[in-house]
C-alpha cells in the first residue's frame, strides 16, 4: 500500500524484522525431522547458512570450520587474505586499533595490492580440508579473479557490490557483463546485492545461480546513513522471493535467494526464511565466534574505501565457539546462539518440514512483538530487553 508523503509524491510502506511475527501452524512437526538444506547449483549444504565475506569473519581456518559444520564460509578475494601472506597478523592490527584510528588504519592496510597467486593458494588451502569453497569479489575484479578461483577448485563464486543491476551505465569503463560471466563460469555464480522485484528478476534471467538480498542492513554497514539507500529486509525478501517464484514458473529454473544482513538472532533468521528466503548470509553473529579472525571485531566490506567509506569497525565481542553459535548449547539468553536449533524449532512450530514449506508461513504485522509483556526483561536488560 502506498501513502502520500507530500503533494503528488507516493511512498510505499516497507517492513523490517522487528515489525512482524510468525503465526504457529495448525500442524506441528518434530524439529529433528525437518530438512534445512540449501542447494546452490550442484552444491548442497546441510544448513542454509553462509558466513559473510568480511575479513573479520572469514579466513581460511574459519571457512574450513564452517564447512565441517554444514555451512559455507565465503572468503573475500579483495581483502586481507589475498594481500598478505599472514593475514591474521594484519587483522590483529585492525582489532587492536582505537575507535578514532580504525577506519584510517583499514584504508592504509588495504592499499597493499592483491596478489593473484594468493587467490589460488587460499582456495587450495580450503579444498585440502575437503569442504566446499566459496569466494567473493567486486564486479570490477570478477573477470580476472573468477578463472583463477575456478581453476584452483572453487565451488561457488560470488560477485558482490553495494547495489547490483544487469543494466549498468558507464562511459569511462566497460560495465561488467553479468550474463556473459555466468555463462563463461563452470561453477555456480551468486550475485548481489539487490532489494527489488524487477532487478531480482533481471539478474535471474541473466543466469545467476543465487541472489543476495539486502542493501545496508548489516551491523557494520553505514550505507543507509552515508547514501540513504536501502529497503528493510522483510519487504526486500518478500519482493525478491516473488521474482524467484515467477522466474521459476516461467523458466523451470529455481534460483535461491539469500537474505544478506540485518539478522542478529535466531528469530530474525526464521522470519527471513518465512518471508521467502532460501538461506541467510550472516556476519556479526559469526564475528562473535572464537574461530573468527577479527578477535571480537567486525567491519564492513566497504570500510576500506579510500574516498567514501560505507562501513565501520564495531566491537561485537567473543561469545562462544562456532559450533555453539550454530548448534548450541546456547549459553546466552538473547537468541544469538544455536541458530540452527532456533530455525528447526520454528519450522516445527509452524508445521514446515522443508524450507519451501516454511516460506508459506502466515505472517502478521506486529510492532509490539518484541516488547509485549517484556517490561522486566527491558528494565533488567536481559533476554529480549538487551
Amino acid at each position: 500500500m502506498a501513502f502520500f508523503i507530500g503533494r503528488d509524491r507516493e511512498a510505499r510502506r516497507a517492513y523490517g524484522f522487528d515489525e512482524i511475527a510468525l503465526v504457529p501452524g495448525e500442524v506441528t512437526v518434530n524439529p529433528e525431522e525437518v530438512d534445512t538444506s540449501l542447494r546452490i547449483g550442484d552444491l548442497k549444504l546441510e544448513i542454509p547458512f553462509l558466513a559473510s565475506a568480511m575479513d573479520g569473519v572469514v579466513d581460511v581456518p574459519f571457512a574450513i570450520a564452517m564447512g565441517k559444520l554444514g555451512g559455507l564460509g565465503v572468503l573475500n578475494l579483495d581483502g586481507i587474505n589475498t594481500r598478505y601472506e599472514k593475514p591474521r597478523e594484519v587483522v590483529a592490527q585492525i582489532a587492536g586499533a582505537g575507535p578514532e584510528e580504525s577506519t584510517k588504519l583499514v584504508q592504509e592496510l588495504y592499499r597493499q595490492p592483491v596478489k593473484e597467486d594468493l587467490i589460488a593458494q587460499r582456495v587450495s588451502e580450503i579444498k585440502k580440508a575437503k569442504v566446499p569453497c566459496a569466494v567473493s569479489t567486486i564486479p570490477q575484479n570478477a573477470a580476472k579473479y573468477g578463472p583463477i578461483a575456478e581453476a584452483a577448485g572453487c565451488d561457488v563464486f560470488v560477485v558482490q557490490s553495494t547495489v547490483t543491476t544487469v543494466r549498468h551505465k558507464a562511459t569511462r569503463y566497460v560495465p561488467f557483463d553479468i550474463a556473459k560471466f555466468c555463462k563463461k563460469m563452470k561453477i555456480p555464480v551468486i550475485v548481489g546485492n539487490c532489494v527489488t522485484y524487477s532487478v531480482a528478476l533481471e539478474l535471474m534471467e541473466a543466469g545467476v545461480s543465487g541472489l543476495l538480498i539486502g542493501v545496508g542492513p548489516g551491523a557494520a554497514c553505514t550505507t543507509r546513513g552515508v547514501l540513504g539507500l536501502g529497503v528493510p529486509q522483510v519487504t526486500a525478501t518478500v519482493d525478491c522471493a516473488a521474482a524467484r517464484d515467477f522466474h521459476y514458473k516461467r523458466s523451470g529454473k529455481y534460483v535461491p535467494i539469500i537474505t544478506d544482513g540485518g539478522m542478529s538472532t535466531g528469530g530474525d533468521i526464521c522470519k527471513a526464511v518465512a518471508c521467502g528466503s532460501d538461506g541467510v548470509m550472516v556476519g556479526s553473529a559469526f564475528a562473535r565466534t572464537k574461530e573468527a579472525p577479527g578477535q571480537g571485531y567486525h567491519w564492513g566490506m566497504a570500510t576500506p574505501h579510500s574516498n567514501l567509506p560505507r562501513g565501520t569497525r564495531i566491537h561485537v565481542g567473543i561469545t562462544g565457539s562456532l559450533e555453539e553459535i550454530l548448534y548450541g548449547p546456547s549459553r546466552l539468553d538473547d537468541g544469538s546462539q544455536n541458530l540452527v536449533g532456533a530455525l528447526r524449532t520454528c519450522m516445527g512450530s509452524v508445521g514446515a518440514s522443508t524450507i519451501r514449506e516454511m516460506q508459506t508461513t502466515e505472517i502478521i504485522i506486529a510492532p509490539s512483538i518484541k516488547t509485549e509483556g517484556k517490561i522486566f526483561q527491558r528494565t533488567q536488560r536481559i533476554g529480549m530487553g538487551k
